[in-house]
């Protein structure tokens, strides 16, 4: 068979991907065919090629198996079937390694980063990494051991009621399993006892404490999930009331407020009021119910921690707070005036006494000219109508120009400890005359006026506004000089000296006089707030007035010596 013969009919239906050509990119020839063509007459017309061409047609025709170069694996390793390349031995230029298809957008796809001379490592099936759960929408699973654990205690403590609990008998659970305060016994057992069976048996406890995953949260979640409503997603001041009323009822601290008879009697027809006769003293209080519900210990609990100031407790407002040592500190400590947060019945004495002072017709509802008394009228008419005027809170008495005893009690906590964050807060917005976040010169010097005519009808000698001016910014060394912010007041520990200088008389003369006893008493109990340093002094001179008055009365035999330890 003559070689040029064959050649010209492979010529017409010459592949440019048939042509194994490594020195010639395949693209480079499918899009320029004329090339090819050429590429392959200077190929055939080699000697090499028509010898190659030859050996394969004699074999051919012998019927010998024919190897075509270039169709092994191993063709472009240069064996002694290679195909003759057109280029000089060392002259063609090195190329990238060719991909099956010979398509170059694959082979970039393919190309991995270390062929590049890159040091990263290319992936080319990605590796799932499982990521262990983080959220559990009802609490993380307890642990196998500690659920035996939790197990272990319920079935001791349920194991000779089979039938179930009582809510008499529900105190141990919430203690040693739950580790609890006591007082959330009542509480937890109507949290479990949805249909008020008056029995919690043990699978129903395990199912809400164990099976719920409320064992393994944390103290704070655990008590806002038994106190809140269901779907409700804050605290309100109703929630608190059955915890306080169980506190009433146990704790050792309080038991004089049941077993006094002196609370049996009504006082004055009213049924709000009950008399308490402490040396021969007709002193008014609250019954006990009353006292637990929510009065002085839920405002407390709320004016510190509820920092909203909208009477919705949040969980995370709880953390942030102390309310939780408090209670841990109230249900381990037998004398309930040694828990000076929130639950002492001193502080407790110390408000309702001077709320009923003031409260000269017994309504329950003091206006402007009561409160002007308070203190032995140490307060401006100017800061009492900016009380009054709401601004600083909004009154919860329903009563025009009234003040009930939740708003007072938020007033003497703001006015007895001036360095607390919410007492600033109060009183920055009483200065604030136009609301706009800044007490400029203007504003104080407004109030300022009428101390100033106060001081002088007391032949004081006065103190120009320029230099109390000067001694505030000195004070507060705030941001800038031409104004002060909240964010100033909150930063000096003197802030409360700033309001008592521009509307409380009595207390800007104390500054002044810098009482060397009161000095001393604060270093010696850094730890106290000076409303626990006000609340003492002040129960103590409570306690000489009713002394006093006891002697002369001569009634001292009504006096019982079991009644002294809680106060």
């Amino acid at each position: 068979m003559d070689i040029d013969r064959v050649a010209g009919e492979e010529v017409c239906c010459l592949d440019a991907e048939l042509l194994q050509l490594p020195e010639v990119s395949s693209s480079v020839l499918k899009e320029n065919p004329q090339l090819a063509e050429d590429l392959f007459s200077q190929w055939i017309s080699l000697s090499d090629t028509s010898r190659l061409v030859k050996t394969l047609i004699d074999d051919a025709k012998a019927g010998n198996p024919i190897n075509i170069p270039g169709s092994s694996t191993n063709a472009s390793a240069g064996g002694v079937n290679s195909l003759p390349s057109m280029f000089p031995a060392g002259s063609a230029p090195p190329i990238s390694p060719r991909s099956s298809s010979g398509s170059p957008c694959t082979s970039k796809q393919k190309t991995s980063p270390s062929s590049l001379g890159s040091p990263l490592k290319l992936v080319r099936e990605p590796v799932r990494e499982v990521i262990p759960q983080f959220y559990f929408q009802n609490g993380r699973p307890a642990a196998s051991e500690l659920k035996e654990n939790c197990l272990s205690r319920i079935n001791h403590l349920f194991r000779n009621d089979l039938d179930g609990l009582l809510i008499d008998e529900f105190k141990p659970v919430t203690k040693i399993v739950c580790k609890l305060p006591s007082f959330f016994s009542y509480a937890l057992f109507r949290k479990i006892d949805v249909d008020c069976t008056g029995i919690v048996t043990r699978d129903a406890f395990v199912k809400y404490w164990v099976d719920s995953n409320m064992l393994t949260l944390d103290v704070a979640t655990q008590i806002f999930n038994i106190l809140k409503q269901p779907d409700c997603k804050y605290l309100t001041q109703s929630d608190f009331k059955p915890i306080l009323r169980e506190l009433l009822a146990t704790h050792s601290g309080l038991e004089f407020l049941q077993n006094t008879p002196e609370f049996q009697e009504r006082y004055g027809g009213n049924d709000h009021f009950r008399v308490h006769h402490i040396c021969g003293i007709r002193r008014p209080y609250p019954n006990p119910v009353d006292y637990i519900k929510a009065e002085t210990v839920i405002y407390r609990i709320f004016y510190y921690i509820n920092r909203s100031g909208n009477g919705c407790l949040t969980l995370r407002e709880l953390k942030r707070g102390n309310l939780i040592d408090a209670m841990n500190h109230a249900d381990e400590e037998d004398d309930i005036n040694k828990v000076i947060r929130y639950f002492s019945y001193e502080h407790f004495y110390v408000i309702y006494c001077k709320f009923w002072e003031l409260d000269t017709d017994h309504d329950f509802l003091i206006d402007k000219e009561n409160l002007v008394r308070y203190g032995n009228h140490a307060l401006t008419y100017r800061i009492v109508d900016r009380i009054f005027s709401q601004v600083p809170r909004k009154f919860t008495s329903n009563v025009e120009g009234k003040m009930c005893y939740e708003d007072f009690v938020y007033f003497m906590l703001s006015e007895e400890d001036k360095s607390s964050e919410p007492s600033l807060e109060y009183w920055f917005k009483c200065l604030d005359l136009d609301g706009n976040g800044v007490l400029t010169p203007n504003e104080l010097q407004y109030f300022y006026e009428e101390q100033l005519h106060r001081i002088e009808c007391m032949a004081q000698e006065p103190v120009l506004f320029e230099d109390i001016l000067c001694q505030i910014v000195d004070m507060i060394a705030p941001e800038r000089e031409d104004y002060i912010t909240l964010r100033d007041l909150k930063g000096c520990k003197l802030s409360g000296n700033v309001f008592n200088i521009l509307f409380n008389l009595n207390k800007f003369v104390a500054f002044e006089s810098r009482d060397p006893f009161l000095i001393r008493q604060e270093r010696e109990e850094p730890t106290l707030t000076e409303w626990d340093r006000f609340a003492h002094r002040e129960y103590i001179r409570l306690s000489m007035e009713e002394d006093v008055e006891d002697v002369s009365n001569g009634s001292a035999e009504v006096w019982d010596e079991s009644f002294e330890a809680p106060f």
